[in-house]
């Protein structure tokens, strides 16, 4: 898959199905493969106004599978189409160009059983945004595959979609909105199924007759969801090489933990860099429920802290830029995190603030996560164009300085999409570093580094991973058996 993909099974537990009927006819690509070659109309909640958007959606899929075989849908595409209007108000934002990553809910329905899995697809290179028309982006990316459990046609139905855009003014700079999440409704009266694959048992023929629905096995285990469809999961581990040590502690009634990476650019040296993955140690608050109006607001407030190695910082990360434009240069980043403090009663000050608005007339939540955190950033190992540069041991921001990340959820007819603290997802931000201090071990290069590094604001975007609350117990799902997170996001710019 190019780009982000993450678990969300908090968010899928919690998620009603949307039967959704019909065919779109495919034709034939191969011998034993069908095309999926959709054409949809959404309605996207851009900042001004509803704005429509079509979504080409291709792939291709098997002619037909068995019971307990899996299906893996490949080659999938999702172009959106974003009107006029739209691409101009991304122009009046100040973006040259931007960035997608789509994400298409799909409904996977066998009978009267379904699960929900998610495609997702991210744009290869920035796109140029019009002076005038249309702006179109091209999205690719691979999706988890399914496992049919019983026989009977398996269809994929097209859901909700959620765009994220990353804008970018023309000199490399995030534009003033950097990151521009939408939440997109399919227009009602449309076939909106993707493909449907009949599934056969063992020795059955499946092609001109659907196999019928309904046979499902008798033998199953009790407390079993009968004939459910597996959706599947990428094949990430916490063993992957840089996880860093992440285990929660199961007599902590409050305590989470989850991995988290990211990028942050660097904006002067028109680069970004990698922070590896993180482990964070969040501390739940309690929740207050607060009527407003038609509107009920539930908040949270709760703490995280970094963890790496016992320090509460990030992982060291290596970075190479062009200083100046033209020189490269590369440097170790150590990101260090001032931790919340702890008030009176014992409590954490919170730097974790969490709303979720139910409208209770409509029965849909919109959810907003701020993440506060205070840090230090030192530089080491620098090397300008292959030769060492000695910066000492205390090359350093001259002060603390703060990053803040947001996080965004909607949920409206049972799926979600977003990101919880419960769930994970991206959260993304902004970051303005101070002047240097302490640089240079025989001569004072704190002016070189201010003047490269400082004073304009870097985007970033983190990922955080589906969290393990180590008190529910080692819940499969979401726990290794040592209560190390099973979720390993993976970094997106």
């Amino acid at each position: 898959m190019t780009g982000a993909r993450r678990r969300t099974a908090r968010g899928a537990a919690v998620a009603a199905a949307v039967l959704l009927g019909g065919m779109i006819p495919g034709a034939q690509a191969a011998s034993g493969t069908q095309e999926v070659d959709a054409e949809l109309a959404y309605t996207c909640d851009f900042p001004e106004a509803g704005q429509p958007v079509k979504a080409k959606i291709s792939a291709t899929v098997p002619e037909s599978g068995r019971a307990e075989q899996v299906i893996q849908p490949e080659d999938v595409g999702l172009d959106l189409t974003l009107p006029e209007e739209a691409s101009a108000g991304l122009a009046a934002a100040g973006a040259a160009t931007v960035t997608a990553e789509a994400k298409l809910s799909v409904d996977v329905v066998q009978g009267d059983q379904h699960a929900r899995t998610e495609w997702i697809g991210t744009t290869a290179e920035p796109v140029p945004v019009p002076e005038s028309g249309d702006l179109t982006l091209s999205t690719a990316g691979g999706v988890p595959f399914v496992k049919p459990a019983a026989p009977g046609d398996l269809v994929f139905g097209a859901g909700v979609l959620s765009v994220e855009l990353a804008l970018t003014k023309a000199d490399g700079t995030p534009a003033g909105s950097p990151a521009l999440t939408l939440g997109c409704a399919l227009d009602t009266g449309q076939e909106a199924t993707l493909a449907t694959v009949p599934v056969g048992g063992d020795g059955e023929e499946t092609g001109a007759e659907p196999t019928p629905t309904g046979s499902w096995p008798e033998e199953r285990e009790a407390g079993e969801e009968d004939g459910l469809p597996e959706v599947g999961t990428p094949a990430q581990q916490p063993a992957a090489a840089d996880a860093p040590p992440c285990v929660g502690d199961p007599s902590d009634d409050l305590s989470m933990v989850a991995f988290v990476t990211g990028y942050a650019n660097v904006a002067k040296l028109d680069g970004a860099t990698r922070f590896p993955l993180a482990c964070a140690r969040i501390t739940q608050g309690e929740s207050r429920v607060v009527p407003d109006g038609a509107f009920l607001h539930i908040y949270q407030d709760s703490a995280v802290d970094l963890d790496f190695e016992g320090k509460t910082q990030l992982p060291p990360a290596s970075g190479t830029f062009l200083t100046f434009g033209f020189m490269p240069t590369t440097a170790t980043l150590e990101m260090t995190q001032i931790p919340p403090g702890t008030n009176p009663d014992g409590t954490r000050v919170p730097n974790i603030k969490s709303d979720l608005a139910i409208n209770l007339a409509e029965g849909s939540t919109k959810g907003v996560t701020a993440v506060t955190l205070e840090l230090m950033l030192r530089l080491r190992d620098v090397e300008v164009d292959g030769v060492p540069l000695d910066v000492g041991d205390n090359c350093r921001t001259s002060k603390p300085f703060t990053l803040k990340l947001e996080g965004h959820m909607t949920l409206k007819d049972g799926v979600q999409v977003g990101y919880t603290l419960a769930t994970g997802g991206e959260l993304t931000g902004s970051v303005t570093l101070p002047p240097f201090s302490g640089c240079g071990a025989d001569e004072d290069l704190d002016n070189l580094f201010t003047a490269s590094l400082s004073g304009v604001p870097g985007y970033v975007k983190q990922v955080q991973g589906a969290p393990c609350a180590p008190a529910n117990g080692a819940d499969p799902t979401f726990c290794m058996p040592d209560f190390t997170p099973r979720d390993v996001p993976e970094a997106a710019r």
